[in-house]
């Protein structure tokens, strides 16, 4: 049964919050597949859901903006994480760093920038059980996101750094999302150490297609997040790091990402049946991950992140069929095995 408690109800009242229309345009300015997927969660999380995201965006942006140095970065997501938290003011942030961006950055994630004091201030007025989790969430992702600042086109030295590298922009979103559906529902809150287990795995699986789908994209501004070097199996322990191509680097993370997701699946029959928009944010989710990563594996060698994309026609088709296939965890797991890809032989590398 859903807790039934002052969190609930005084987050029901906040969809009157007249900044939530700003929330629902910036969703859909900066994330195609996220504006999808989190209206379709309980009201009394959504808007939770989409703040964080928002928040997780301003720190990207900081990230990605490629005429910043690496000290500039540092502070910026020091000062970002402390903004959050309330601890530094924060319209001299945003203004501050959208004078800095350039055209790199688009006009959708300068607007977030500048309206980071409205974002913030949704947040502050969160119960302590949603707040703290995306609060802990920003603080990690910052500072890693700091740590790994200095990452040039010759990608991270091996699969651990990148996983690594995950684990700070994306699992801990993972863990941050398990505790806040904790705290909003009961039967989510009884299955939460297992949740916990899979969710780093669910959110760097997604990260490593989001790596794949734009490395090329990322490389032409100066930037890969491929290992430079994978590891043979069969000799690992033994000096067995070996250069290798770079459609061998896709590959080894394909099958990294398919593990994860694998994982993922586990994550979403974890989630009790009747909690059907929960079940759809997350199932559709990983199923529109794992589309673009079948169409990866087809195509290791592809020259454009639209060569993989996939189309809106099967985005409306896994909308439509995963909605359906969540009332039954025999029938996601089908689905599941149906979309996931099909590994041509090749050298172990895992």
């Amino acid at each position: 049964m859903r807790k039934q408690n002052w969190r609930s109800k005084r987050n029901h009242r906040e969809v009157l919050d007249p900044f939530l229309a700003y929330q629902k345009q910036a969703l859909l300015r900066v994330s195609r597949t996220f504006a999808l997927t989190i209206p379709l969660l309980p009201s009394q999380v959504r808007n939770v859901i989409g703040n964080a995201y928002l928040l997780c965006r301003i720190a990207d942006t900081i990230e990605d903006e490629p005429t910043l140095d690496r000290e500039y970065k540092r502070k910026f997501l020091g000062r970002f994480a402390e903004v959050v938290q309330q601890q530094s003011a924060t319209d001299s942030f945003a203004h501050e760093l959208a004078s800095l961006l350039s055209d790199a950055t688009n006009p959708a994630e300068r607007d977030l920038v500048l309206n980071t004091g409205a974002v913030v201030d949704f947040h502050g007025k969160l119960p302590s059980g949603q707040r703290k989790p995306i609060e802990r969430c920003i603080d990690i992702m910052c500072k890693g996101m700091a740590e790994f600042v200095g990452t040039d086109a010759t990608g991270l030295p091996t699969m651990e750094h990148v996983e690594r590298y995950c684990y700070y922009v994306a699992g801990v979103v993972g863990e941050m999302i398990t505790d806040v559906l904790s705290d909003y529902s009961s039967g989510i809150e009884a299955q939460r150490d297992k949740l916990n287990k899979l969710s780093v795995q669910f959110g760097r699986g997604l990260q490593l297609v989001n790596i794949l789908k734009d490395h090329r994209e990322d490389r032409r501004r100066g930037v890969t997040w491929l290992p430079r070097q994978i590891f043979n199996s069969r000799s690992r322990g033994n000096n067995g790091e070996i250069e290798t191509s770079l459609e061998n680097r896709v590959m080894h993370v394909v099958r990294v990402a398919q593990r994860d997701f694998e994982a993922a699946l586990r994550y979403v029959l974890l989630i009790p049946v009747r909690e059907r928009g929960v079940r759809s944010f997350l199932a559709i989710t990983l199923g529109l991950a794992i589309l673009t990563l079948r169409r990866i594996n087809s195509n290791p060698g592809f020259r454009r992140g639209d060569d993989v994309k996939i189309s809106r026609r099967q985005v409306y088709a896994t909308v439509a069929t995963t909605s359906v296939a969540v009332r039954s965890n025999s029938t996601l797991r089908w689905l599941f095995d149906r979309a996931r890809p099909s590994f041509v032989a090749g050298p172990e590398t895992i």
